[in-house]
């Protein structure tokens, strides 16, 4: 094949890509757009006088000679969309699109990002300029050290890591109000500061495939112990002990395959080489930031760590032509280092044009030009990093000791370099020892969501209860309450599959209402004035802001049933669940006093049933609904068909209507002889569970109006209406039974008392059973 790539950059990154690529045997030539002083000496290899930013220049250039892969280095053509350009003339680039570039582009579309797919990273929140007052409110009351970061790009220079509070509010005007930074820091992130070894881990995709390379730790500054202002790289070394083959792992399965399946997902698949910086935690790795290229000086070393089998240009196009599986990737056994030399005065001013002499370097020494240009034969410098030496070796101490001998044999006036590259992993070996973060399961996680629901549980206060949560349980004071001669009455429940859609739809703050509806409607059904609710939630990976919304759903729910959220159980259990699913249940315990307690024993034939309007589906029939709407071309994001104002998601999801501030006050005042809670089973199951044997009920369905949703169903279902009545509400969420001389009283009070409507729905006969009247008004 003889193959031409046309490589847009001039740095060292470039160069080690060029001194790669120019091994494999179906390169026949490479183009740099500029290229530098030591690319243009590579084989197959020819530096380009073209403007890098003018990419309909460079386009006319692929085209007219025959370029067959575009490889952009640096991150603001891609940020820019150089890719685009090339796919539109039908030239394969190795390289994200626009929309997967603001990956690096954009900090605060990356942190929505990794937040939406639960990809282990820093709290954070996102200001703009005009929120400038909040943002530092934000700084003062969030509780823990921060970070900034500009939103956009700033060369490497867009992070703050301020040591006081005062410090990051001076940051933040600079940014906001000075804007020092000028349309890069439009907006800012504040994040959490993570503390703990800082990884580089760069991974080849095609969208669908992702492979690691080994990871690197940088240096990101100028001076020996990590002192000094912040510079684009002086030195790497890979791979970095400190993380682990199980490190590795719990990397790729958390983070590095959730980001290309998300991506792909959310409508912008990532193709090219995704740089993602790690800081190990003490409670596992979380993502500090994307890049969406190579690194640099990572690459110098890991051009060095690629095994001489590896063609790196068979590597770039199957990337680019969504074949990654196709091709191998072999790491040779050792490691790389690199050491940048630099110009004096960096990452501040300094001088170019310095001559630069190299000597003769040993092997396994490579010498990559970073900035630097030739003139005359001669090479000088031309940037602020001016040559990476890089070596490889069997072990860090070996190949670092190659790499100062390769730069004592590089001379220019004011080089500058560290001395202490690899430091870190000196004297580290490879630990293989387990934490708890590790095998899944966060306990930092867990007293996170305790923290943020704090306040939801504490808006459920009532008497008798504290509403406090962290400890082991709850406790509820009865006599506090007021009660004379109560009988406790308990109920357990969950959501049945409609947390299936919930999960599905992404939509989280109303099964939680649901959980409480289920539990303390059976409560009501006895006369019990609910007192306290627990949860159970459960889940392999802890999301804290998912479960969040979940139990922020669970105190709404106490709040309407008027009773006190007083503990829970949030079990993380990795391989127990898919990824992205939980499961639910709920405890309930009510008070009634014994003279009170339903169904009393009067029920009598002719006495009227009145029903409560439901809310819609309530938490019942769901798996007969998903398997209804797979018959359908809908999508939960669909137009809900029976309220055009809603998503189908949001329609299925009206959480169950709660009935206690409603109806309680009836059944204490004795209006009520029994009550029904219309579940699973619908009409035909649930009336009779109040009844005594030899009684039985006719319900005349013409009394009210068959809800939309409900004909929906029945007719996308093909469901017979004695089907409907038996797995449906269909309209009624509870239905009360009275004595006739108390109907109307009854009816009024419901109606008085709640939103929901009352309608006189049929009577207790003496005939066991459910007869279902004028039931064919439901197919009209």
């Amino acid at each position: 094949m003889n193959l031409k790539i046309l490589l847009l950059g001039a740095g060292g990154r470039e160069h080690a890509l060029t001194w790669k690529l120019a091994q494999s045997p179906l390169i026949k030539h490479i183009y740099l757009c500029p290229g530098n002083g030591g690319t243009s000496h590579e084989l197959k290899t020819s530096n380009l006088d073209l403007p890098a930013t003018d990419f309909a220049q460079l386009v006319e250039f692929a085209v007219k000679n025959d370029i067959g892969l575009v490889v952009p280095g640096p991150e603001q053509p891609l940020v820019d969309g150089v890719e685009l350009y090339f796919r539109k003339v039908g030239i394969p680039v190795f390289g994200p699109s626009k929309l997967a570039a603001r990956m690096e582009g954009s900090k605060a579309f990356s942190k929505d990002f990794m937040a939406r797919h639960s990809i282990p990273s820093a709290q954070y929140r996102v200001f703009q300029s005009s929120q400038i007052n909040e943002a530092i409110h934000y700084i003062k009351t969030c509780g823990h050290r921060v970070v900034l970061k500009v939103d956009g790009l700033a060369a490497g220079k867009g992070v703050l890591i301020p040591q006081t509070e005062d410090e990051a509010i001076a940051g933040l005007k600079e940014i906001l109000v000075a804007n020092v930074f000028g349309a890069a820091g439009s907006q800012v992130v504040i994040e959490e500061l993570l503390t703990g070894p800082e990884i580089s881990v760069l991974a080849f995709s095609d969208g669908y495939t992702i492979v690691p390379l080994p990871p690197a730790q940088d240096h990101k500054r100028i001076g020996e112990g990590d002192i000094g202002p912040n510079t684009g790289g002086m030195g790497a070394y890979a791979p970095a002990p400190v993380a682990s083959p199980a490190i590795m792992k719990q990397i790729m399965d958390e983070s590095l395959r959730p980001t290309i399946d998300g991506m792909r997902k959310d409508g912008f698949p990532f193709v090219g080489i995704l740089f993602t910086g790690f800081m190990l935690t003490p409670t596992g790795p979380k993502v500090l930031e994307y890049n969406v290229r190579f690194g640099d000086p990572e690459t110098e070393a890991l051009m060095l760590l690629l095994d001489q089998k590896a063609d790196l240009a068979a590597i770039l196009l199957a990337c680019a032509e969504h074949r990654l599986d196709s091709v191998s990737i072999p790491i040779q056994n050792g490691v790389a280092v690199s050491v940048v030399l630099a110009s004096e005065g960096y990452p501040g001013s300094y001088a170019k044009g310095k001559k630069i002499q190299i000597g003769k370097v040993p092997s396994n020494v490579v010498v990559f030009h970073a900035g630097t240009e030739s003139k005359s034969g001669e090479t000088f410098t031309a940037g602020g990093r001016v040559l990476v030496a890089t070596a490889y070796s069997s072990t860090l101490e070996a190949a670092l000791k190659l790499a100062y001998q390769g730069v004592d044999q590089i001379s220019f006036e004011g080089k500058t370099y560290r001395r202490d590259i690899g430091h870190r992993a000196l004297g580290v070996t490879p630990s293989e020892g387990l934490t708890y973060a590790q095998a899944g399961v966060s306990v930092d996680a867990g007293n996170a969501l305790v923290e943020a629901i704090k306040p939801f549980v504490r808006s459920t206060r009532r008497t008798g209860a504290d509403a406090e949560i962290g400890g082991f349980g709850g406790v509820f004071d009865l006599q506090a309450a007021g009660y004379k001669d109560p009988v406790l009455v308990s109920g357990t429940d969950g959501v049945g599959t409609k947390l299936r859609v919930a999960v599905d739809a992404g939509i989280h703050d109303t099964v939680g209402i649901d959980l409480v509806a289920m539990s303390v409607n059976d409560l009501l059904v006895q006369g019990a004035e609910p007192l306290y609710f627990l949860d159970y939630y459960g889940c392999s990976k802890l999301d804290v802001r998912v479960a969040s919304e979940v139990i922020k759903g669970i105190a709404e729910g106490c709040r309407q049933a008027n009773c006190a959220l007083i503990g829970g159980e949030t079990a993380e259990m990795p391989g127990m669940y898919q990824p992205g699913d939980y499961d639910l249940a709920g405890f309930a315990v009510g008070a009634v006093e014994r003279t009170q307690i339903l169904p009393t024993n009067d029920i009598a034939s002719g006495d009227v049933l009145l029903g409560v309007a439901s809310s819609g589906l309530h938490s019942n029939g769901f798996s007969l609904v998903r398997k209804i709407l797979e018959t359908t071309k809908l999508s939960y994001s669909s137009p809900c068909p029976w309220d055009l104002n809603l998503t189908l998601g949001q329609g299925l999801l009206e959480p169950t209507a709660i009935y206690v501030k409603q109806i309680l006050p009836a059944a204490q005042a004795g209006l009520i002889k029994g009550m029904s809670h219309i579940t699973g089973g619908g009409f035909i199951e649930n009336i009779p569970r109040v009844l005594p044997e030899h009684l039985g009920c006719s319900i005349n369905v013409s009394a009210w109006e068959l809800p939309s949703v409900f004909r929906f169903l029945m007719k996308h279902g093909g469901v017979e209406p004695l089907e409907m009545a038996r797995t449906f509400n269909n309209g009624i969420g509870m239905v009360v039974i009275v004595s006739p001389e108390n109907a109307s009283l009854a009816a009024d009070t419901l109606r008085k008392a709640g939103n929901a409507n009352v309608y006189q729905i049929g009577q207790i006969t003496s005939k066991p059973g459910v007869a279902m009247e004028n039931i064919h008004v439901w197919t009209l």
